[in-house]
Formats: structure tokens, sequence, C-alpha cells
């Protein structure tokens, strides 16, 4: 295991930016209960502690945060009563490229579930009698929701991320542009969420909602994801090239 360093094995020597405590502390913060205050602090060679005041049971709460910086590739040290960030590691940041990889292979390759997840939702609510603004806030919200990236992706705004060793600043690198394809891809959905959440709702679709690349076919598909009795996927037809996900 490789952990970006200077002086040991465990801190680098370089301090951490107030930018990367803050979002540290907002990653940290998604697995925190309610208004319970998250604790940031630097440590004397480098990295950070972090630590949640009270003396109630804290560990699986610290294993929480642990794992979801670890998944935004930091090396991670759990103790029984903090937190402690030592640096990039070389195993979180390749576990976190195969991560990316695989939403964008996965999930995020799906726009039919998107539409079919969009169709479903914003049927049910109209029924309900929501007004349409009301229906393409709630759309989206759970669209945010099941896709999960654009959260985590929020957490990291104005993270700048650097490494003294190089085969560290090349994982990063790379880290970086799939997390930047990670957020195109969501906004392409959310984009297309919104739209199909409109067109059910009997809204007008406004003007940030309308990417040229997937208006071409947009009624056909939610013509067909509102088949009754089909799974998504297997009622839509294939995707001619301007509803293609971006590469």
């Amino acid at each position: 295991m490789t952990i970006d360093h200077q002086v040991s094995p465990w801190f680098t020597r370089t301090p951490v930016s107030p930018v990367q405590e803050r979002v540290i502390q907002r990653i940290c913060a998604r697995s925190a209960p309610d208004g319970e205050p998250v604790n940031v602090s630097d440590l004397p060679f480098g990295g950070v502690q972090i630590w949640i005041d009270g003396d109630g049971d804290r560990w699986s709460l610290y294993h929480r945060m642990a794992r979801e910086l670890r998944l935004a590739g930091w090396h991670v040290e759990p103790a029984a009563d903090r937190l402690l960030v030592l640096g990039w590691s070389a195993d979180g940041l390749t576990h976190r490229v195969q991560v990316l990889a695989a939403a964008l292979a996965g999930r995020l390759a799906d726009y039919d579930l998107t539409i079919f997840t969009a169709v479903t939702i914003a049927t049910r609510l109209r029924q309900e009698g929501r007004r349409a603004g009301s229906i393409v806030a709630e759309v989206e919200a759970r669209l945010r929701e099941d896709l999960r990236w654009p959260d985590r992706l929020e957490d990291l705004d104005g993270l700048q991320r650097t490494a003294t060793l190089e085969p560290l600043r090349l994982r990063l690198a790379q880290v970086v542009g799939l997390e930047a394809k990670v957020r195109r891809r969501c906004a392409e959905h959310l984009s297309l969420a919104v739209r199909v959440a409109t067109t059910v709702a009997g809204g007008r679709v406004p003007p940030r909602v309308r990417p040229a690349r997937l208006t071409t076919c947009l009624s056909e598909r939610v013509v067909a994801a509102s088949v009754p009795n089909r799974p998504p996927g297997l009622s839509v037809p294939p995707l001619p090239d301007a509803c293609a996900p971006s590469r």
C-alpha cells in the first residue's frame, strides 16, 4: 500500500488546506446524526483528525465515516475516540477509479431506467393531485438520491488534490477525469428526468433542461416507458445516436 508521505509512512508534511478540511467535514457530516457537529483539526505532522463530541458509542459512526473517506481515496485510521486522515492511499484511489468506472458502465449508462423511474413517480404524484412544480422537484430529488453520485461529488467542490509521489499524482488525475465524466452523466440523467416529469405533469419544460442530444427521441421513449406491465429496459427501443450516452 502506498501512502503519500515525506517524513514517515503515516503522515504528510504538506499542511492541510482549509478547503480540504471543509471537504472532509462535509463527507463525514453525511454519516453523522442530525445536529451532531463534526470537528476537524490538523495533526502536527500533516493530515487531520475528526471527532464528534459526546460520551456515547462512536465506534460504528467513525467506521461509517471512514468508509466514505476511503471511497474518496484517503488513507484513514479509525481510533476509539476519533478518525485520522493521513494522506492519499494508492489502494484507495485505485478502488475509487474502479467504482467510478463501474458507475459509468452501470447505472449511469441506463437512461431507460431513469425515464421509467421518472414516469412512474410523476404519474403517481399527478394522480395524488400534486402541482406540476412539486412533481418535478420531487422527481429530481428522488433521481438525485437514486444516482447517489451528485451529492457525493458536491462534497468535493473546491478540493485541489495534489501528491508528492508521481504514481499518486497520476492516479489522482485519473480520478478527477472520471469524476468529470460522472458529473456530466449525472447532469444528463437529472435533466432528462426533469423533462420527463414536466411532460407527464403537463407543465412547460424550462430552457435549462433542454439538452439537444436528449430531445429528439424523448416523446417516443416516454410513451414506451409508460407501457404497463413491462420492466424497464424491455419496453424502450434502442437508443439512436442523438440519445446515446456520453463517453
